[in-house]
């Protein structure tokens, strides 16, 4: 079990307890670990937590930074997740603690913590969802979440993050990438960084016929914010359109509650998936995937049969 000295340490957000305790839950998922967090979890629940996503090259890092100084200004406290690319070797986060964030790194209100993609698509470690918990717990107020920056497979975010701001860049086709990428749908606020370029006019035009032509089963109409993050401008009003989401939430509309209640679902069904992985995966031994692998490659069987067959070894097996 675990003591509930280490409990009351990242209550007091000592730091060492923190990021000891996020390594932890980044590299162990065991029964102990399960423990902890089921008990950070009745102290979790007061956090804002900013999901930002967008294209690679967007500016993320940069706004983030800058959202980051902007909560810092009214003495708010900050936790802020990178997540990065797997390295291929270590499987450890590529880009380090985020050593672009200079000006937050002296900061004792502003905790960071890098961690790796670890190959799963949504450009979302299986972790970050825990890490938030952690976070929460130690009484961070605006937990931001910077995602690897993946394309397609960004929208993972939305399974995690209250709030989820997309970051656009004018000139880099990025409008024809939010509609292929599924991020209008998740998007509750939209970013034209870098608006100092000559397109994010047409790129603002373009965003704006966009969400006229459709509607969200919540009924919430993303706002359009310019910013230029390298020189902090449009800072306060992308912050104050996170705020405006914010209230959207806990106005207790029942279109609110009801994406409150899928966000809930969807974090189930995340973990379930995690745990059901797991499972196979520790059941499954290596001699019999590559058994398996072998025959496929000779056509002696077929993927359905050796799923079928892994998930009865998993003690999984359908009726």
């Amino acid at each position: 079990m675990p003591t509930q000295g280490l409990i009351r340490r990242i209550r007091s957000r000592e730091l060492r307890a923190v990021a000891q305790t996020l390594s932890r839950v980044e590299n162990d998922s065991g029964p102990e670990t399960k423990r902890l967090l089921k008990r950070l979890y009745r102290h979790a629940g007061n956090a804002m937590i900013v999901g930002v996503t967008g294209s690679p090259g967007a500016g993320k890092s940069t706004l983030v930074d800058q959202l980051a100084l902007h909560y810092r200004k009214s003495d708010k406290l900050v936790g802020i997740i990178a997540v990065d690319p797997s390295s291929p070797f270590s499987g450890g986060a590529l880009l380090g603690d985020r050593i672009r964030m200079k000006s937050l790194a002296t900061d004792s209100g502003v905790f960071i913590r890098s961690m790796a993609t670890r190959g799963r698509m949504g450009g979302l470690s299986a972790a970050v969802h825990d890490a938030v918990i952690v976070l929460d717990a130690a009484g961070y107020d605006i937990l931001l979440i910077e995602t690897v920056g993946a394309g397609q497979d960004e929208i993972d975010i939305v399974k995690t993050a209250q709030v989820t701001v997309v970051v656009l860049v004018p000139g880099m086709g990025d409008d024809i990438q939010t509609i292929k990428a599924g991020m209008m749908e998740i998007g509750d606020v939209l970013v034209i960084n870098k608006a100092d370029r000559d397109s994010a006019s047409r790129t603002q035009k373009e965003l704006e016929a966009l969400l006229s032509i459709g509607s969200r089963e919540d009924g919430w109409v993303p706002p359009i914010v310019r910013t230029i993050a390298v020189k902090g401008e449009g800072i306060d009003q992308l912050a104050a359109a996170v705020d405006s989401v914010q209230e959207f939430l806990q106005s207790g509309s029942q279109a609110s509650q009801e994406r409150r209640l899928r966000l809930l679902r969807a974090s189930i069904l995340e973990l379930l998936r995690d745990r059901m992985m797991e499972r196979i995966d520790s059941a499954t031994p290596e001699a019999e995937l590559t058994a398996a692998v072998t025959a496929l490659s000779q056509r002696r069987t077929d993927p359905y049969t050796v799923v079928e067959n892994l998930l009865k070894s998993a003690g999984l097996e359908e009726e």
